[in-house]
């Protein structure tokens, strides 16, 4: 059902299937929407479709780089805690998300973050997602406690994310 709402939205925002070539959405009229949530969900959806969700990031540009690997953390954290975001494949990007997050001026959720990466050996999250695997695996027992804290700071969304991100789509829209 999600992604039939999703797919409606794109096509409302964008006036393109997302079966068809990937169009660009209406930045001024995503920027105008009093839908802020529909209006990230278009925009996420639109960088998605563009590297392939993912697998071809050198498709954006370093502006929706930082937009899609935001939107990415957001996606995990709420879904299963950093854990999951460093189990899953968001957590290659983590310091790509860190310049994202303080390029928007999410300073607080950036340090949060960086907490997180800090109970990796050394600070140092591998980018390869079987090396973190396994890195998780062997730190889990020291760092499950310090996730749960990270996470519920997360959740109390210091910085809003979703107009940070907007006002930055604002600033910058000539790149998006």
């Amino acid at each position: 059902m999600k992604i039939i709402v999703m797919a409606l939205i794109f096509t409302l925002f964008t006036g393109c299937n997302q079966d068809r070539n990937v169009r660009k959405p209406d930045i001024d009229k995503l920027l105008k929407s009093t839908d802020m949530n529909n209006s990230i969900i278009v925009m996420d959806t639109y960088l998605g479709e563009l590297c392939s969700y993912g697998d071809d990031m050198e498709k954006l540009n370093e502006y929706q780089q930082n937009f899609y690997y935001i939107q990415l953390l957001e996606a995990e954290v709420n879904n299963g805690g950093f854990d999951q975001y460093f189990y899953n494949s968001g957590g290659d990007h983590a310091l790509e998300t860190i310049r994202g997050l303080k390029a928007i001026g999410a300073d607080k959720t950036a340090k949060l973050l960086q907490e997180a990466m800090n109970q990796f050996p050394n600070g140092e999250v591998p980018k390869y997602r079987e090396i973190r695997i396994s890195t998780l695996e062997k730190i889990r027992p020291e760092s499950e406690k310090v996730f749960e804290k990270l996470d519920d700071a997360f959740y109390t969304y210091e910085d809003d994310l979703n107009t940070l991100n907007m006002e930055y789509i604002r600033m910058y829209k000539n790149h998006f």
